[in-house]
Protein backbone atom coordinates (compact mmCIF):
# COMPACT_ATOMS: atom_id res chain seq x y z
CA UNK A 1 0.00 0.00 0.00
CA UNK A 2 1.28 3.52 -0.74
CA UNK A 3 2.28 5.58 2.25
CA UNK A 4 -0.23 8.15 3.41
CA UNK A 5 2.08 11.09 3.97
CA UNK A 6 2.75 14.49 2.50
CA UNK A 7 6.41 14.44 3.56
CA UNK A 8 8.99 14.49 0.81
CA UNK A 9 10.94 11.23 0.87
CA UNK A 10 13.84 9.91 -1.18
CA UNK A 11 11.51 7.30 -2.67
CA UNK A 12 8.94 9.83 -3.92
CA UNK A 13 7.95 9.26 -7.51
CA UNK A 14 7.19 12.35 -9.57
CA UNK A 15 4.28 12.33 -12.01
CA UNK A 16 3.47 14.99 -14.57
CA UNK A 17 -0.06 14.96 -15.95
CA UNK A 18 -2.77 17.07 -17.56
CA UNK A 19 -5.46 16.47 -14.92
CA UNK A 20 -5.06 15.50 -11.28
CA UNK A 21 -8.49 14.71 -9.84
CA UNK A 22 -8.90 14.24 -6.09
CA UNK A 23 -11.89 12.05 -5.32
CA UNK A 24 -13.48 9.17 -7.25
CA UNK A 25 -17.15 9.90 -6.61
CA UNK A 26 -19.75 10.74 -9.25
CA UNK A 27 -18.12 14.01 -10.31
CA UNK A 28 -14.52 12.84 -10.21
CA UNK A 29 -15.28 9.70 -12.21
CA UNK A 30 -17.31 11.59 -14.82
CA UNK A 31 -14.52 14.10 -15.35
CA UNK A 32 -11.73 11.51 -15.34
CA UNK A 33 -13.35 9.29 -17.98
CA UNK A 34 -14.36 12.21 -20.19
CA UNK A 35 -10.93 13.84 -20.03
CA UNK A 36 -9.23 10.53 -20.81
CA UNK A 37 -11.57 10.04 -23.79
CA UNK A 38 -10.25 13.34 -25.19
CA UNK A 39 -6.68 12.12 -24.93
CA UNK A 40 -5.74 13.85 -21.70
CA UNK A 41 -3.35 12.32 -19.20
CA UNK A 42 -5.33 11.78 -16.01
CA UNK A 43 -4.34 10.90 -12.45
CA UNK A 44 -7.26 10.04 -10.14
CA UNK A 45 -6.63 9.91 -6.38
CA UNK A 46 -9.04 8.18 -3.99
CA UNK A 47 -8.31 7.39 -0.35
CA UNK A 48 -11.43 5.32 0.33
CA UNK A 49 -14.00 3.55 -1.88
CA UNK A 50 -14.28 4.01 -5.62
CA UNK A 51 -17.69 5.38 -6.58
CA UNK A 52 -17.98 7.61 -3.53
CA UNK A 53 -21.13 8.21 -1.55
CA UNK A 54 -23.54 7.71 -4.45
CA UNK A 55 -22.51 4.13 -5.15
CA UNK A 56 -21.59 2.93 -1.70
CA UNK A 57 -24.07 4.66 0.63
CA UNK A 58 -26.34 7.15 -1.09
CA UNK A 59 -28.18 6.88 -4.36
CA UNK A 60 -27.72 3.16 -4.97
CA UNK A 61 -27.95 1.61 -1.50
CA UNK A 62 -30.78 3.76 -0.18
CA UNK A 63 -32.86 3.38 -3.32
CA UNK A 64 -32.35 -0.38 -3.30
CA UNK A 65 -33.56 -0.47 0.30
CA UNK A 66 -36.60 1.60 -0.69
CA UNK A 67 -37.37 -0.84 -3.51
CA UNK A 68 -37.28 -3.77 -1.08
CA UNK A 69 -39.64 -1.91 1.24
CA UNK A 70 -41.97 -1.07 -1.64
CA UNK A 71 -42.22 -4.76 -2.58
CA UNK A 72 -43.17 -5.62 0.97
CA UNK A 73 -45.74 -2.83 1.04
CA UNK A 74 -47.25 -4.03 -2.24
CA UNK A 75 -47.83 -7.47 -0.73
CA UNK A 76 -49.67 -5.97 2.25
CA UNK A 77 -51.81 -3.66 0.11
CA UNK A 78 -52.78 -5.90 -2.83
CA UNK A 79 -56.44 -6.33 -1.84
CA UNK A 80 -57.85 -3.41 -3.91
CA UNK A 81 -56.62 -5.22 -7.03
CA UNK A 82 -58.46 -8.44 -6.20
CA UNK A 83 -55.31 -10.08 -4.84
CA UNK A 84 -55.36 -11.11 -1.20
CA UNK A 85 -52.95 -9.01 0.80
CA UNK A 86 -50.51 -10.91 2.99
CA UNK A 87 -47.93 -9.96 5.59
CA UNK A 88 -44.56 -10.66 3.95
CA UNK A 89 -41.85 -12.71 5.61
CA UNK A 90 -38.81 -10.45 5.54
CA UNK A 91 -35.31 -11.89 5.57
CA UNK A 92 -33.20 -8.89 6.56
CA UNK A 93 -29.94 -10.65 5.75
CA UNK A 94 -31.29 -11.34 2.25
CA UNK A 95 -32.30 -7.68 1.89
CA UNK A 96 -28.76 -6.71 2.81
CA UNK A 97 -27.42 -9.18 0.26
CA UNK A 98 -29.71 -7.69 -2.41
CA UNK A 99 -28.34 -4.19 -1.70
CA UNK A 100 -24.76 -5.45 -1.88
CA UNK A 101 -25.52 -7.33 -5.09
CA UNK A 102 -26.94 -4.22 -6.77
CA UNK A 103 -23.86 -2.22 -5.81
CA UNK A 104 -21.59 -5.04 -6.98
CA UNK A 105 -23.25 -5.06 -10.42
CA UNK A 106 -22.80 -1.32 -10.80
CA UNK A 107 -19.33 -1.03 -9.26
CA UNK A 108 -17.36 -2.35 -12.29
CA UNK A 109 -18.17 0.96 -14.00
CA UNK A 110 -16.04 2.72 -11.40
CA UNK A 111 -13.47 0.01 -10.77
CA UNK A 112 -9.73 0.60 -10.80
CA UNK A 113 -9.41 -2.04 -13.51
CA UNK A 114 -11.84 -0.27 -15.86
CA UNK A 115 -10.30 3.14 -15.29
CA UNK A 116 -6.80 1.79 -15.79
CA UNK A 117 -7.98 0.26 -19.04
CA UNK A 118 -9.12 3.72 -20.12
CA UNK A 119 -5.65 5.05 -19.51
CA UNK A 120 -6.36 6.67 -16.14
CA UNK A 121 -3.75 6.29 -13.43
CA UNK A 122 -5.48 5.56 -10.11
CA UNK A 123 -3.67 6.17 -6.83
CA UNK A 124 -5.10 4.81 -3.56
CA UNK A 125 -3.93 7.36 -1.02
CA UNK A 126 -4.76 10.58 0.78
CA UNK A 127 -4.11 13.66 -1.33
CA UNK A 128 -2.68 16.92 -0.03
CA UNK A 129 -1.39 20.07 -1.69
CA UNK A 130 2.17 20.84 -0.64
CA UNK A 131 2.30 24.04 -2.68
CA UNK A 132 0.23 25.83 -5.33
CA UNK A 133 1.28 23.43 -8.07
CA UNK A 134 2.02 20.10 -6.41
CA UNK A 135 -0.08 17.38 -4.76
CA UNK A 136 1.34 14.65 -2.58
CA UNK A 137 -0.38 11.27 -2.54
CA UNK A 138 1.38 8.44 -0.78
CA UNK A 139 4.77 7.96 -2.40
CA UNK A 140 3.83 10.17 -5.36
CA UNK A 141 4.28 13.85 -6.10
CA UNK A 142 1.95 15.01 -8.85
CA UNK A 143 2.45 18.09 -10.97
CA UNK A 144 -0.58 18.80 -13.14
CA UNK A 145 -1.70 21.42 -15.58
CA UNK A 146 -5.11 21.37 -13.86
CA UNK A 147 -6.30 20.07 -10.51
CA UNK A 148 -9.89 19.23 -9.65
CA UNK A 149 -11.09 18.74 -6.07
CA UNK A 150 -14.03 16.32 -6.01
CA UNK A 151 -13.82 15.10 -2.43
CA UNK A 152 -17.56 14.95 -1.74
CA UNK A 153 -19.10 15.22 1.71
CA UNK A 154 -19.60 13.27 4.92
CA UNK A 155 -22.34 13.07 7.56
CA UNK A 156 -22.78 15.89 10.05
CA UNK A 157 -22.90 14.58 13.62
CA UNK A 158 -24.76 17.13 15.76
CA UNK A 159 -23.31 18.00 19.19
CA UNK A 160 -26.03 16.21 21.15
CA UNK A 161 -24.93 15.36 24.70
CA UNK A 162 -24.30 11.63 25.07
CA UNK A 163 -24.52 10.82 21.36
CA UNK A 164 -20.81 10.16 21.03
CA UNK A 165 -21.04 7.61 23.86
CA UNK A 166 -23.69 5.37 22.28
CA UNK A 167 -23.63 3.29 19.09
CA UNK A 168 -25.41 5.05 16.24
CA UNK A 169 -25.82 4.67 12.49
CA UNK A 170 -25.29 7.17 9.70
CA UNK A 171 -26.23 6.74 6.05
CA UNK A 172 -22.71 5.33 5.61
CA UNK A 173 -23.18 2.50 8.11
CA UNK A 174 -26.90 1.68 8.23
CA UNK A 175 -26.69 -0.53 5.15
CA UNK A 176 -24.48 -2.99 7.00
CA UNK A 177 -27.45 -3.93 9.19
CA UNK A 178 -28.58 -7.54 8.62
CA UNK A 179 -31.26 -8.00 11.29
CA UNK A 180 -34.57 -6.37 12.15
CA UNK A 181 -34.37 -3.08 14.03
CA UNK A 182 -37.40 -3.22 16.33
CA UNK A 183 -37.57 0.55 16.90
CA UNK A 184 -35.43 2.92 14.83
CA UNK A 185 -35.09 6.50 16.05
CA UNK A 186 -33.98 8.84 13.27
CA UNK A 187 -32.48 12.25 14.03
CA UNK A 188 -33.16 14.48 11.04
CA UNK A 189 -36.32 14.74 8.92
CA UNK A 190 -34.78 15.73 5.61
CA UNK A 191 -34.94 13.71 2.41
CA UNK A 192 -32.49 11.01 3.54
CA UNK A 193 -34.09 10.60 6.95
CA UNK A 194 -37.59 10.20 5.54
CA UNK A 195 -36.51 7.88 2.73
CA UNK A 196 -34.88 5.54 5.24
CA UNK A 197 -37.79 5.97 7.65
CA UNK A 198 -40.27 4.67 5.08
CA UNK A 199 -37.97 1.86 3.95
CA UNK A 200 -37.44 0.54 7.48
CA UNK A 201 -41.08 0.97 8.43
CA UNK A 202 -42.16 -1.11 5.44
CA UNK A 203 -39.56 -3.73 6.35
CA UNK A 204 -41.07 -4.19 9.79
CA UNK A 205 -39.51 -1.60 12.11
CA UNK A 206 -41.24 0.93 14.30
CA UNK A 207 -39.86 4.32 13.27
CA UNK A 208 -39.75 7.65 15.07
CA UNK A 209 -38.26 10.68 13.32
CA UNK A 210 -37.09 13.72 15.29
CA UNK A 211 -36.21 17.17 13.98
CA UNK A 212 -35.54 20.48 15.68
CA UNK A 213 -37.22 22.32 12.78
CA UNK A 214 -39.83 21.27 10.21
CA UNK A 215 -39.78 17.99 8.34
CA UNK A 216 -38.72 18.57 4.72
CA UNK A 217 -38.14 22.20 5.66
CA UNK A 218 -36.43 22.95 2.36
CA UNK A 219 -39.37 21.78 0.23
CA UNK A 220 -42.60 23.48 -0.81
CA UNK A 221 -44.95 23.02 2.20
CA UNK A 222 -47.90 22.47 -0.14
CA UNK A 223 -46.18 19.45 -1.67
CA UNK A 224 -44.44 18.25 1.48
CA UNK A 225 -47.68 17.88 3.44
CA UNK A 226 -48.95 15.28 0.95
CA UNK A 227 -45.88 13.13 1.54
CA UNK A 228 -45.84 13.64 5.31
CA UNK A 229 -49.50 12.66 5.52
CA UNK A 230 -48.78 9.38 3.69
CA UNK A 231 -45.83 8.61 5.97
CA UNK A 232 -47.98 9.24 9.01
CA UNK A 233 -50.68 6.91 7.66
CA UNK A 234 -48.06 4.20 7.33
CA UNK A 235 -47.29 4.49 11.03
CA UNK A 236 -44.15 6.63 10.98
CA UNK A 237 -44.08 9.05 13.92
CA UNK A 238 -42.61 12.41 12.93
CA UNK A 239 -41.85 14.86 15.74
CA UNK A 240 -41.02 18.41 14.66
CA UNK A 241 -39.65 21.29 16.70
CA UNK A 242 -38.11 19.07 19.36
CA UNK A 243 -34.97 19.73 21.37
CA UNK A 244 -32.89 16.62 22.08
CA UNK A 245 -31.28 17.09 25.49
CA UNK A 246 -29.41 13.81 25.86
CA UNK A 247 -28.91 10.36 24.37
CA UNK A 248 -27.89 7.30 26.36
CA UNK A 249 -27.99 3.51 26.23
CA UNK A 250 -26.46 0.50 24.55
CA UNK A 251 -26.67 -1.25 21.18
CA UNK A 252 -30.02 -2.81 22.15
CA UNK A 253 -31.67 -0.03 24.13
CA UNK A 254 -31.33 3.67 23.37
CA UNK A 255 -33.01 6.44 25.38
CA UNK A 256 -33.48 9.83 23.73
CA UNK A 257 -34.42 12.58 26.16
CA UNK A 258 -36.46 15.41 24.64
CA UNK A 259 -37.59 18.79 25.83
CA UNK A 260 -41.02 19.62 24.43
CA UNK A 261 -43.09 22.59 25.57
CA UNK A 262 -41.00 22.82 28.72
CA UNK A 263 -41.68 19.22 29.75
CA UNK A 264 -39.12 16.39 29.58
CA UNK A 265 -39.92 13.26 27.59
CA UNK A 266 -38.00 10.07 26.90
CA UNK A 267 -38.28 8.02 23.69
CA UNK A 268 -36.87 4.53 23.91
CA UNK A 269 -35.61 2.81 20.79
CA UNK A 270 -33.28 0.01 19.82
CA UNK A 271 -31.11 1.97 17.38
CA UNK A 272 -30.37 5.56 16.40
CA UNK A 273 -29.77 6.78 12.85
CA UNK A 274 -28.30 10.26 12.39
CA UNK A 275 -29.30 12.03 9.15
CA UNK A 276 -28.69 15.63 10.18
CA UNK A 277 -27.13 16.78 6.93
CA UNK A 278 -23.70 16.55 5.32
CA UNK A 279 -20.56 18.67 5.30
CA UNK A 280 -18.01 19.21 2.56
CA UNK A 281 -14.82 17.17 2.85
CA UNK A 282 -12.24 19.96 2.76
CA UNK A 283 -10.08 19.25 5.81
CA UNK A 284 -6.45 18.09 5.51
CA UNK A 285 -6.21 18.88 1.80
CA UNK A 286 -3.49 21.51 2.26
CA UNK A 287 -5.75 24.19 0.83
CA UNK A 288 -3.79 27.00 2.49
CA UNK A 289 -0.60 25.82 0.83
CA UNK A 290 -2.39 25.88 -2.52
CA UNK A 291 -3.87 29.35 -1.99
CA UNK A 292 -7.43 28.00 -2.07
CA UNK A 293 -10.07 29.82 -0.07
CA UNK A 294 -12.80 28.22 2.03
CA UNK A 295 -16.10 29.92 2.84
CA UNK A 296 -18.84 28.48 5.06
CA UNK A 297 -16.94 25.19 5.34
CA UNK A 298 -16.83 24.66 1.58
CA UNK A 299 -14.35 25.52 -1.16
CA UNK A 300 -15.03 28.93 -2.62
CA UNK A 301 -15.43 28.88 -6.42
CA UNK A 302 -16.70 31.22 -9.11
CA UNK A 303 -19.49 30.42 -11.58
CA UNK A 304 -17.02 28.43 -13.64
CA UNK A 305 -15.99 26.36 -10.59
CA UNK A 306 -12.47 27.80 -10.50
CA UNK A 307 -10.90 28.43 -7.08
CA UNK A 308 -8.64 31.32 -6.05
CA UNK A 309 -5.80 29.21 -7.47
CA UNK A 310 -6.27 29.43 -11.24
CA UNK A 311 -4.89 25.90 -11.67
CA UNK A 312 -7.50 24.36 -9.39
CA UNK A 313 -11.20 23.68 -9.88
CA UNK A 314 -13.62 22.22 -7.32
CA UNK A 315 -16.87 20.41 -8.07
CA UNK A 316 -19.84 18.77 -6.39
CA UNK A 317 -20.33 18.57 -2.64
CA UNK A 318 -16.91 20.06 -1.93
CA UNK A 319 -18.20 23.43 -3.17
CA UNK A 320 -21.27 23.42 -0.95
CA UNK A 321 -23.54 22.87 -3.98
CA UNK A 322 -26.74 20.82 -3.57
CA UNK A 323 -25.52 17.35 -2.71
CA UNK A 324 -26.68 15.22 -5.62
CA UNK A 325 -24.67 12.98 -7.92
CA UNK A 326 -26.25 14.54 -11.01
CA UNK A 327 -25.06 18.00 -9.95
CA UNK A 328 -21.51 16.74 -9.43
CA UNK A 329 -21.63 15.16 -12.90
CA UNK A 330 -22.89 18.43 -14.41
CA UNK A 331 -20.07 20.28 -12.67
CA UNK A 332 -17.63 17.87 -14.32
CA UNK A 333 -19.03 18.89 -17.71
CA UNK A 334 -18.52 22.57 -16.89
CA UNK A 335 -14.87 22.00 -15.97
CA UNK A 336 -14.27 19.94 -19.09
CA UNK A 337 -15.79 22.58 -21.38
CA UNK A 338 -13.89 25.43 -19.75
CA UNK A 339 -10.53 23.70 -19.53
CA UNK A 340 -10.39 21.85 -22.85
CA UNK A 341 -12.59 23.90 -25.18
CA UNK A 342 -12.30 27.33 -23.56
CA UNK A 343 -16.09 27.66 -23.57
CA UNK A 344 -17.54 30.10 -20.99
CA UNK A 345 -19.56 27.30 -19.38
CA UNK A 346 -21.14 28.00 -16.01
CA UNK A 347 -22.96 25.90 -13.46
CA UNK A 348 -26.71 25.41 -13.86
CA UNK A 349 -27.65 24.38 -10.34
CA UNK A 350 -30.90 26.34 -10.68
CA UNK A 351 -32.01 23.95 -13.42
CA UNK A 352 -31.07 20.81 -11.51
CA UNK A 353 -34.06 18.84 -10.19
CA UNK A 354 -34.05 17.35 -6.72
CA UNK A 355 -36.04 14.33 -5.63
CA UNK A 356 -37.19 12.73 -2.41
CA UNK A 357 -37.45 9.07 -3.42
CA UNK A 358 -40.18 8.10 -1.00
CA UNK A 359 -43.59 6.73 -1.99
CA UNK A 360 -45.06 9.03 -3.18
CA UNK A 361 -42.03 10.76 -4.62
CA UNK A 362 -41.50 14.51 -4.34
CA UNK A 363 -39.59 16.23 -7.15
CA UNK A 364 -38.93 19.91 -7.81
CA UNK A 365 -36.95 22.09 -10.20
CA UNK A 366 -36.51 25.84 -10.43
CA UNK A 367 -37.54 28.66 -8.12
CA UNK A 368 -39.62 28.20 -5.00
CA UNK A 369 -42.94 30.04 -4.98
CA UNK A 370 -41.54 32.58 -2.52
CA UNK A 371 -38.44 33.17 -4.64
CA UNK A 372 -40.55 33.53 -7.78
CA UNK A 373 -42.83 36.13 -6.18
CA UNK A 374 -39.89 38.17 -4.93
CA UNK A 375 -38.02 38.07 -8.25
CA UNK A 376 -40.88 38.30 -10.74
CA UNK A 377 -43.74 39.93 -8.84
CA UNK A 378 -46.93 38.68 -10.41
CA UNK A 379 -46.82 34.97 -11.18
CA UNK A 380 -49.20 32.23 -12.24
CA UNK A 381 -49.56 29.06 -10.18
CA UNK A 382 -50.95 26.09 -12.12
CA UNK A 383 -52.03 22.80 -10.57
CA UNK A 384 -53.45 19.45 -11.59
CA UNK A 385 -54.33 16.57 -9.24
CA UNK A 386 -53.37 12.93 -9.66
CA UNK A 387 -56.92 11.81 -8.89
CA UNK A 388 -58.04 13.31 -12.22
CA UNK A 389 -55.56 11.19 -14.14
CA UNK A 390 -56.87 7.88 -15.49
CA UNK A 391 -53.58 6.00 -15.14
CA UNK A 392 -53.31 7.10 -11.52
CA UNK A 393 -56.81 5.71 -10.90
CA UNK A 394 -55.85 2.41 -12.56
CA UNK A 395 -52.75 2.14 -10.39
CA UNK A 396 -54.52 3.34 -7.21
CA UNK A 397 -51.88 6.08 -7.01
CA UNK A 398 -54.13 9.10 -6.64
CA UNK A 399 -52.30 10.93 -3.83
CA UNK A 400 -50.57 14.07 -5.00
CA UNK A 401 -50.56 16.83 -7.58
CA UNK A 402 -48.37 18.90 -9.84
CA UNK A 403 -47.66 22.58 -9.24
CA UNK A 404 -46.17 24.78 -11.97
CA UNK A 405 -45.17 28.42 -11.64
CA UNK A 406 -44.84 30.78 -14.60
CA UNK A 407 -44.17 34.46 -15.03
CA UNK A 408 -47.00 36.77 -16.10
CA UNK A 409 -45.97 36.23 -19.73
CA UNK A 410 -45.94 32.44 -19.34
CA UNK A 411 -42.22 31.72 -18.96
CA UNK A 412 -41.82 28.55 -16.93
CA UNK A 413 -40.09 29.32 -13.64
CA UNK A 414 -40.49 26.10 -11.68
CA UNK A 415 -42.35 22.85 -11.28
CA UNK A 416 -43.02 20.61 -8.32
CA UNK A 417 -44.64 17.20 -8.30
CA UNK A 418 -45.64 15.01 -5.39
CA UNK A 419 -46.98 11.66 -6.48
CA UNK A 420 -46.14 8.40 -8.23
CA UNK A 421 -43.34 8.67 -10.77
CA UNK A 422 -42.52 12.27 -9.88
CA UNK A 423 -38.79 11.66 -10.43
CA UNK A 424 -39.50 10.80 -14.07
CA UNK A 425 -42.23 13.36 -14.72
CA UNK A 426 -40.08 16.26 -13.49
CA UNK A 427 -37.55 15.76 -16.25
CA UNK A 428 -39.74 17.40 -18.90
CA UNK A 429 -39.94 20.51 -16.75
CA UNK A 430 -36.21 20.48 -16.11
CA UNK A 431 -35.63 20.52 -19.86
CA UNK A 432 -38.24 23.22 -20.43
CA UNK A 433 -36.77 25.51 -17.76
CA UNK A 434 -33.19 25.00 -18.93
CA UNK A 435 -34.25 26.02 -22.44
CA UNK A 436 -36.25 29.02 -21.26
CA UNK A 437 -39.52 27.71 -22.68
CA UNK A 438 -42.91 29.34 -22.42
CA UNK A 439 -45.76 27.30 -20.96
CA UNK A 440 -47.27 27.11 -24.44
CA UNK A 441 -44.53 24.65 -25.40
CA UNK A 442 -45.81 22.23 -22.79
CA UNK A 443 -49.21 22.04 -24.53
CA UNK A 444 -47.87 21.25 -28.00
CA UNK A 445 -46.88 17.62 -27.58
CA UNK A 446 -48.95 14.45 -27.60
CA UNK A 447 -49.01 12.39 -24.43
CA UNK A 448 -49.90 8.70 -24.83
CA UNK A 449 -53.03 7.55 -23.06
CA UNK A 450 -53.30 6.43 -20.32
CA UNK A 451 -50.07 7.69 -18.73
CA UNK A 452 -49.12 9.72 -15.70
CA UNK A 453 -47.34 12.18 -17.98
CA UNK A 454 -50.71 13.59 -18.98
CA UNK A 455 -50.72 15.59 -15.75
CA UNK A 456 -47.87 17.68 -17.17
CA UNK A 457 -49.95 18.71 -20.15
CA UNK A 458 -53.12 19.21 -18.10
CA UNK A 459 -51.29 21.55 -15.74
CA UNK A 460 -49.89 23.53 -18.68
CA UNK A 461 -53.35 24.01 -20.14
CA UNK A 462 -54.45 25.60 -16.87
CA UNK A 463 -52.51 28.69 -17.95
CA UNK A 464 -55.08 29.19 -20.70
CA UNK A 465 -58.09 28.20 -18.59
CA UNK A 466 -59.56 31.71 -18.50
CA UNK A 467 -58.94 32.41 -22.17
CA UNK A 468 -62.32 31.11 -23.48
CA UNK A 469 -64.18 33.50 -21.15
CA UNK A 470 -62.28 36.56 -22.37
CA UNK A 471 -64.97 38.90 -23.85
CA UNK A 472 -62.76 40.16 -26.66
CA UNK A 473 -61.75 36.64 -27.69
CA UNK A 474 -65.39 35.51 -27.65
CA UNK A 475 -66.32 38.35 -30.02
CA UNK A 476 -63.46 37.39 -32.37
CA UNK A 477 -64.56 33.75 -32.37
CA UNK A 478 -68.19 34.76 -33.04
CA UNK A 479 -67.09 36.93 -35.97
CA UNK A 480 -64.95 34.18 -37.46
CA UNK A 481 -67.81 31.73 -37.07
CA UNK A 482 -70.12 34.02 -39.06
CA UNK A 483 -67.52 34.47 -41.76
CA UNK A 484 -67.12 30.70 -42.00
Amino acid sequence: MPKDTAEETPQSQKIETDFCIIGAGAGGLALATAAAAFGQRVVLIEKHKMGGDSLNYGGVASKALLVAGKRAHAMRTASPFGVRGVEPLIDHAAVNHYIEDVAAKISPNSSVERLTGLGIRVIAATAKFIDRATVAAGDYRISAHRYVIATGSSPVIPPIPGLADVPYFTNETIFEQKTLIPHLVIIGAGATGLELAQAYRRLGSRVTVLDKAHALGGEDPELAVVLLTRLSREGIVIREGVHIKHVSGTSEKIAVELQTDGAPEIIEGTAVLVTAGRKANVADLGLDAAGIKVAQNAIKVNGGLRTANSRVFAIGDATGAPRYAHIAAEHAEVVLRRSLFRWPARTKDRYAPRVVFTDPELATVGFSETEARVKFGRINVLRWPYHENDRAEIEHETDGHIKVITSKSGKILSAGIVGAGASELIQMWSLAISQGHNIKAMTEWISPYPTLSEINKKAAFRYFATTPSNPFLRKVIALLAKLG
